[in-house]
């Protein structure tokens, strides 16, 4: 019982909800991020390192599952007027700035848009998850900062 309220358990507690935050799945990481910083501020470098990664490979399993989709799905699929009209806004601005664009994965309602436009577009996997942990390790500094941490 004592493993579940150590640093290491925090570690891995803070992985799996930066992973899952990432996909499509509802969630958030920020506050598990801050309470392990409270809680154990020695461990601030590696919770930082483990939440973008976490993040960021969850980011690419959205980028995944867009590369799946046919490229007639999206083509015929979604309307520039319809009530879906911000996933055609996300796909824009993916195919006007590529995989920068992703720098703005870690944010809220459009970042899942971001990853699965860049999928499907099938930017090339590796600039993606590269901006896309930019944007991710930034916003976990921010975080980190907010609780004192620098």
């Amino acid at each position: 019982m004592d493993f579940l309220f150590t640093a290491q358990a925090g570690l891995a507690g803070l992985f799996l909800a930066s992973f899952l935050a990432a996909t499509l799945l509802p969630g958030g990481s920020e506050a598990v991020l801050a309470a392990l910083l409270l809680a154990h501020p020695e461990q601030a470098p590696a919770a930082l390192l483990l939440a973008t990664v976490g993040n960021t490979a969850g980011g690419m399993v959205t980028y995944g599952m867009g590369r799946l989709l046919p490229q007639r799905v999206m083509q015929s699929g979604i309307q520039p007027d319809s009530a879906d009209g911000t996933a055609m806004t996300q796909l824009a601005a993916v195919r006007k700035h590529g995989a920068p664009a992703l720098l703005l994965a870690w944010a809220p309602f459009v970042g899942d848009a971001l990853c699965v436009a860049a999928g499907w577009l099938r930017l090339p996997w590796l600039a993606c998850a590269l901006w896309m942990a930019l944007g991710k390790g930034g916003r976990y500094l921010v975080v980190a900062a907010g609780v004192g941490m620098f």
